[in-house]
């Protein structure tokens, strides 16, 4: 096989097994873009073929943090958890990265809304990779380092006080909005306890116990 017969990024969409048999016979294919910078990394993650993924990364030593012509990586385009996950947990994608806009993938997927639990999955993992000191408002210093504040969108803290914003979206039924407060109005909000806490309740909702919860009182209304 050869390039002339088979286009890369077609292969990446539909047929990854023909694909990687391609990459076997020519690696330098395997980091290709085409003339918008996108790549197969992005088509990977973009139709959610996780084994190919792997292996651009483990076997062909591609950049997980390769990006397209908007400055964004394949994470920008994931669109399933799964996907998400593996990208940041197994092949290390960097969440830090901004696109040519000034968002990161979290901040972009958030906005566009379609995906709300890879919005919180990266809330999540934003927060665990926080170890900057935090300010007198509670939120931490941004100097170049583009790491947000741990709390979903919508929800600002200043050390037991909150403001809510007019929408908290997808993620935040009044219950969960409810949990919040309760836990943004605690006197130790910013010691370990209380944020385990929120790392708890962040992470039942990326589960979807929340939406079912909704779902059981909606039945019975």
């Amino acid at each position: 096989m050869s390039r002339t017969q088979y286009n890369p990024f077609l292969l990446a969409a539909d047929n990854p097994a023909k694909l990687l048999s391609l990459l076997q016979s020519d690696p330098s294919l395997a980091s290709a873009q085409d003339a918008h910078g996108y790549s197969l990394m992005h088509a990977a993650a973009s139709y959610n073929h996780l084994d190919l993924l792997r292996a651009l990364v483990n076997d062909f030593h591609v950049d997980v943090n390769l990006k397209d012509e908007d400055g964004e990586t394949a994470l920008f385009v994931a669109e399933t958890l799964d996907c998400a996950k593996i990208l940041v947990e197994e092949l290390h994608a960097d969440i830090r990265i901004r696109g040519d806009e000034g968002k990161a993938a979290r901040e972009k997927i958030e906005e566009e809304d379609d995906f709300p639990q890879i919005a919180i999955y990266l809330r999540i993992k934003e927060l665990e990779g926080s170890d900057l000191p935090v300010d007198s408002t509670g939120l931490q210093p941004t100097d170049g380092t583009h790491v947000p504040p741990p709390l979903p969108e919508g929800v600002l803290v200043d050390i037991g006080s909150m403001v809510q914003e007019e929408e908290l979206g997808e993620v935040a039924d009044p219950d969960f909005q409810r949990r919040i407060e309760e836990l943004a109005a605690r006197d130790n909000f910013q010691g370990e306890d209380s944020q385990q806490a929120l790392r708890d309740l962040i992470t039942e909702a990326v589960r979807g116990e929340v939406d079912q919860a909704r779902d059981v009182r909606q039945r019975t209304s």
